[in-house]
């Protein structure tokens, strides 16, 4: 068979199916699992999204291409979900924005369902507001670590910032060059409180990694799967389908379009 090159809609195999989780607080949120087609997966990705009041969502393009490309490409799980209130092309969870609040309830959801399921390894990847989730409600028991892309510091209090020292689970942060809320240098500084926190600085790059989605899916899987060779391959010899472009246009893109 023909190695065809991995473009941004190439779906490699995987089994994925359309999940619920039900939070503390009487909410249904809609996701997705997405696992390894033929053997059980290494580690899992549990996904938090961008702000969803600008465009943030499951389907915010990292997030997507990890849960299309990372089952076959890395032997991962991927599972993310829309946040309270937050809508995608797989449906709109109920509830409404909380500013980062109720949401703590969402994130507890997301890993009790990952505990129930027995995926392995449970790993948070935070993205922008989902980077603040993760700081201020993440370290659960059964977390093994956790990776922010393009973490602002907004609403993560130093004693959030406190506990993660404290505990000492392995936490990287990948900041763009050019971000727009939290630069590399800054990023060090304010890190620096957490000993084992890993502050890598990703040149050309913007908040919402625009070009660098292979980047990001690098560094992630050597983190989390350092068995696993990067740069992962640009071309697969092996089924493939693609998404629809105009179905999955990714919001948070647009509304920031902005700040590029």
């Amino acid at each position: 068979m023909t190695s065809k090159p991995i473009r941004a809609n190439s779906i490699l195999p995987g089994r994925r199916e359309d999940i619920e989780l039900h939070t503390a607080d009487g909410l249904t949120l809609v996701g997705e699992l997405a696992v390894p087609e033929d053997r059980d997966p290494v580690a899992t990705l549990i996904c938090l999204h961008p702000l969803p009041t600008h465009g943030g969502m499951m389907d915010s393009h990292i997030f997507r291409k990890a849960a299309w490309r990372l089952p076959a490409l890395a032997g991962l799980a991927v599972l993310r979900f829309n946040s309270r209130g937050t809508s995608s092309v797989r449906g709109t969870s109920e509830g409404v924005f909380d500013s980062g609040n109720g949401e703590r309830f969402d994130v507890a959801a997301a890993i009790e369902f990952a505990e129930f399921q027995h995926l392995p390894r449970l790993w948070i990847v935070g993205w922008s507001f989902g980077t603040d989730l993760t700081l201020r409600y993440g370290l659960e028991p059964s977390v093994e670590g956790a990776i922010l892309l393009s973490p602002p510091l907004r609403t993560s209090s130093e004693e959030d910032l406190a506990a993660w020292a404290v505990n000492g689970k392995p936490l990287t942060a990948l900041v763009p060059e050019f971000d727009d809320y939290l630069r590399p240098v800054e990023a060090k500084a304010r890190f620096s409180v957490i000993p084992q926190a890993e502050v890598v600085a990703v040149p050309g790059g913007k908040h919402l990694w625009v070009g660098d989605a292979e980047t990001v899916l690098d560094e992630i899987v050597k983190r989390i799967v350092p068995d696993v060779p990067t740069p992962l391959p640009s071309t697969w010899d092996g089924p493939m389908t693609f998404g629809d472009a105009s179905a999955y246009a990714d919001r948070t893109v647009a509304a920031f379009k902005h700040l590029d």
